[in-house]
């Protein structure tokens, strides 16, 4: 009618039919006849898809009473929605009113009870049916395989041979995939045997599944000879057995099967080159790492994170960093990982600084951080000695739930250690929940070089206790507590119960630090009885702990020796020298002296230069010897005076010390004033609250008169000073 046509169109919503409307005659709803009923089955579509099966139900006794049939293709994608939502019972009554269903649908039925993991159902269902497809005996052998039902499985699909049905190369497929260890490794040989025969064996996938299935059975003998016999080869294959080698630690095989491919022609993907970069990575095999990285650079892959970020790992972990650097700029869209490598190896080549500047500029753009760059930021922290850096790193870390278990946490009490702050290290290390070997030796290694020899070993009897096993690191920051302690019987005990109470082999360090003990002690015979005694071919470092002990007791029959040997073995070690040189001063041999001196002064040995730096209100201020750059420097010097201090029991000041080891002839009276540490203490004094103590660093071993001054310092001042050197803290308050 006219007035019809004046009405608005609208779109037919058939989501929007309230679940009351009947398609019944006496219905007080009126709605035009259909022939088939494609609107109705499309509604119930709508209404399965949405989760509605309480109104699908109901829609369905409606379509019945009406006399509208539900369409086989529809009963097909209500199956298949009822398997994807996992809606079992829905299902079931769906199922129900099926009666004398086509074949396909009941194989839908079945699939669907798979789907929704009542395998009881879809048996009960498969034993009823009068015909079974391949298809059909696919399903249900399939379904027991990828749910373990491995027994089950096998016994229908040799049921399905029995009946001549042929299995399709899915249903070897879910068999093959279901062999997952060595103790089905037998019945992965029979299935093979099978497809060898039946002629099954030669198709590409299920050949890729029989490779899979040796790897993950852990034959991988096996798994290559059906690999190198495959003439269709697929990447998806060779990456199983690659990444097998990996966990073997068979890195070298990963490498071959990689040169195997290439020569092959087999088509190669990112995730390939990401396997055997690792691998090239933990061999740090540079020179094959670098072909390989020219092929990626061929193919066009380089710019993708999967393959770049392994690359960039690769030449970080082979310390070429301008590399890395390089092979980081090429990848689209860096991820965590990328970022995570790049400040790894900006921490790892010393480039602390600019670590922590990609640190701050990712945190400032709310860029990709993970728990390994937060590890990698306070590794870099400890390095720098940066507390305040570190404090803030950690504080954020906290905010973003991002502290790693474990390791971020034992970086964590290394950084507050090596920062010179036992107390937090404590604190955090007691936030571990259950510490391992790591962990434990962080701390123990934290006061050991604290020089609070007791806390060292009662936190190592606390490890022992907690059935944590110790490590050759370990057992290095043990001996190290004992050292600067003079626990000389505790030290000896350790060294033997090493290999026979804790399993663990001595190694040339642990020997050294024994030597140590022994020459701190003044027990320099049994030094050298144990250099010549122990296991191991002396290195530097054995000579250069007897050499030390010799100087410091005045030793100097012993003392020659082991500088001739220290030197044999490093003739530019300018410590040999110099200590042997104060060695003749002490005992007024002026001629052998000066012969030490020339050859100083001939081979041109300089060491590093003194530096010694302490924190002020969140700066670094450095200072080296006989420094007067400073902005203080005046106030500095005047403290100086002011302290006005004078070791009468000096040694003679004619002697060198390492800091002195640059200048061959210093006037030394006036230098000792300038030393590095002392303007750094003076600093620290000046800047610094009366209640906190001075924190001082210093890159080279501290000299025994500044270690005195220290002392004084303390004393007189009341104030705490605590000065990390290159060996370790030493700390000096009343």
């Amino acid at each position: 009618t006219a007035r019809d046509k004046n009405l608005p169109v609208r779109i037919a919503d058939f989501s929007q039919i309230p679940s009351g409307v009947s398609l019944n005659r006496a219905s007080s709803v009126k709605s035009p006849p259909t022939r088939d009923g494609q609107v109705e089955n499309l509604h119930l579509l709508s209404l399965s898809r949405q989760g509605k099966f309480e109104r699908v139900h109901e829609f369905i006794k409606s379509m019945d009473e009406a006399g509208i049939a539900v369409s086989p293709s529809t009963y097909k994608s209500l199956f298949e929605t009822c398997g994807e939502m996992g809606c079992l019972s829905d299902g079931r009554l769906i199922r129900d009113r099926l009666k004398n269903p086509p074949g396909f649908l009941e194989d839908c039925a079945l699939q669907m009870y798979c789907d929704c993991g009542s395998l009881r159902d879809a048996r009960e269902l498969f034993d009823k049916m009068p015909e079974r497809s391949s298809f059909t005996w696919g399903i249900m052998i399939s379904a027991y395989a990828q749910r373990g039902v491995l027994d089950k499985a096998f016994q229908l699909f040799s049921f399905s041979i029995d009946a001549g049905v042929g299995p399709n190369f899915l249903v070897y497929i879910s068999l093959l995939r279901s062999l997952m260890d060595s103790s089905c490794l037998e019945i992965g040989r029979q299935m093979h045997s099978h497809l060898i025969k039946t002629g099954s064996g030669s198709n590409a996938s299920v050949g890729t599944a029989i490779c899979n299935m040796y790897v993950k059975c852990g034959w991988l003998e096996g798994a290559r000879i059906v690999f190198d016999q495959m003439a269709e080869k697929k990447a998806v294959a060779s990456t199983g057995l690659m990444v097998e080698y990996t966990v073997s630690n068979m890195r070298n095989d990963v490498l071959q099967l990689f040169e195997k491919m290439v020569q092959e022609g087999v088509e190669l993907d990112g995730f390939v080159f990401s396997i055997v970069l690792k691998a090239c990575a933990w061999l740090e095999d540079l020179r094959v790492g670098r072909q390989i990285h020219g092929y990626i650079v061929k193919l066009g892959l380089d710019s993708e994170v999967s393959v770049g970020t392994p690359l960039v790992d690769l030449y970080v972990k082979c310390a070429c960093f301008e590399s890395a650097l390089m092979a980081f700029q090429k990848i689209n869209n860096p991820n965590d990982v990328s970022w995570s490598a790049l400040i790894s190896g900006y921490s790892q080549s010393g480039r602390v600084e600019e670590c922590l500047k990609t640190y701050q500029s990712l945190r400032v753009r709310d860029g990709s951080l993970n728990p390994f760059i937060y590890t990698s930021i306070f590794q870099a922290c400890s390095t720098l000695a940066d507390i305040n850096s570190g404090a803030q790193a950690h504080a954020d870390a906290i905010k973003r739930g991002l502290i790693s278990p474990l390791y971020g946490e034992s970086a964590l009490v290394t950084m507050y250690s090596k920062c010179g702050d036992m107390d937090y290290a404590s604190r955090v290390f007691g936030s571990i929940r259950e510490p391992d070997t790591v962990a434990w030796t962080a701390i123990i290694a934290g006061y050991a070089y604290h020089g609070i020899a007791s806390e060292a070993l009662r936190y190592f009897r606390k490890m022992q206790d907690s059935g944590a096993r110790p490590n050759g690191v370990t057992f290095v920051a043990v001996l190290t507590a004992c050292s600067h302690s003079s626990l000389i019987t505790e030290a000896e005990c350790y060294l033997k119960s090493m290999k026979s109470k804790y399993g663990v082999a001595p190694t040339i360090d642990h020997f050294n630090c024994m030597i140590d003990v022994y020459s701190r002690a003044g027990l320099l015979q049994e030094a050298f009885k144990l250099i010549n005694d122990m296991n191991f071919d002396p290195d530097a470092m054995s000579w250069k702990c007897l050499l030390a002990g010799c100087w410091n007791h005045r030793n100097l029959e012993l003392g020659r020796i082991a500088s001739e040997n220290l030197l044999q073995l490093n003739p530019d070690d300018t410590a040999g020298y110099v200590l042997l040189f104060n060695l003749y001063i002490s005992h007024e041999k002026w001629a052998e002296a000066a012969r030490i001196r020339k050859k100083m002064m001939e081979k041109d040995l300089r060491k590093e230069l003194s530096c010694s730096w302490t924190a002020a209100k969140g700066k670094w201020h450095r200072f080296i010897v006989g420094d007067r750059h400073h902005p203080q420097t005046e106030e500095i010097y005047a403290k100086l005076k002011e302290i006005d201090f004078r070791d009468s029991n000096s040694e003679d000041r004619s002697l060198l010390t390492e800091e002195d080891a640059s200048c061959i002839l210093p006037e030394r009276r006036h230098q000792l004033l300038e030393h590095s540490e002392r303007l750094a203490i003076a600093f620290g004094l000046l800047s610094s609250p009366r209640s906190s103590p001075v924190l001082i660093f210093k890159n080279l071993r501290a000299c025994r008169d500044c270690h005195n001054f220290a002392k004084h310092v303390s004393s007189v001042t009341e104030r705490e000073i605590i000065i990390r050197d290159s060996s370790r803290f030493h700390h000096f308050k009343l």
